[in-house]
């Protein structure tokens, strides 16, 4: 779409499996023009697959984690802005690599945010997929945030979230790694944006429950905690 308003971020690591069908979905939603993956110390080729799908590839050459290929994905899309010479700036629509083919249902994620409703929607996934060990994280970072502002989304640490770019600005710096999302609730709250949740039926791949599995959960429970400990 030569006129759209909306750019896609896709923070990606070692998905090759399923990072082509992912950035094909995401650029087909309505308003998306551009989509961007950060490929964060991928080990499995998953740049140049999503670079043959049509994606703008951007590439840590070591893995620095979720915020700051988060901001990397942001910045790529600012200079794009600037090389359209865009008056206003795009929206960014951030998904997960591993959405694969669900992510064509993220469309109303963004609807909110380019209608000026709202200044970041969150997802809440309508179909659920049981995570192991998973809980413990949501819980601290749902009662974390309920702390600090009064309210938590259903789905506290959804990654699938669509900002206004003054949004993401007045979030920065990004809190580090996994505590990113529940930071990014806490601090547009505190700062009177409008924050809109959205049921889509959109679906990870299930998270698992071996040693690997739960070494990411703890690098989680740890970001999740250094983010809210900053915020009391």
């Amino acid at each position: 779409m030569p006129n759209g308003d909306v750019a896609v971020v896709i923070p990606a690591k070692d998905e090759a499996q399923r990072i082509r069908a992912t950035v094909r979905a995401a650029a087909e939603l309505p308003g998306v023009d551009t989509v961007v993956v950060v490929d964060d110390g991928s080990a499995d080729g998953t740049g140049a697959i999503a670079r043959d799908a049509g994606a703008v590839v951007t590439r840590h050459e070591r893995n620095r984690g979720k915020a700051a290929a988060m901001e990397t994905g942001a910045e790529a899309v600012r200079l794009l802005d600037q090389r359209d010479d865009r008056a206003t700036p795009r929206h960014l629509l951030f998904l997960d690599a591993d959405l694969a083919d669900s992510a064509a249902f993220a469309a109303p994620l963004a609807q909110p945010v380019r209608s000026g409703e709202a200044d970041m929607t969150i997802a809440a996934f309508s179909s659920t997929v049981k995570l192991g060990g998973h809980g413990l994280v949501v819980g601290l970072s749902s009662s974390g945030t309920r702390r600090a502002i009064g309210w938590s989304p259903a789905q506290p640490l959804n990654g699938q979230r669509c900002l206004t770019r003054a949004a993401f600005e007045a979030a920065r710096p990004l809190a580090a790694g996994f505590g990113v999302e529940t930071a990014l609730t806490i601090d547009l709250a505190r700062r009177g944006m409008r924050i809109t949740e959205v049921e889509v039926p959109l679906a990870h791949r299930a998270t698992g429950t071996d040693l690997r599995s739960q070494l990411h959960r703890a690098r989680q429970l740890a970001d999740v905690a250094r983010a809210l400990a900053t915020r009391r």
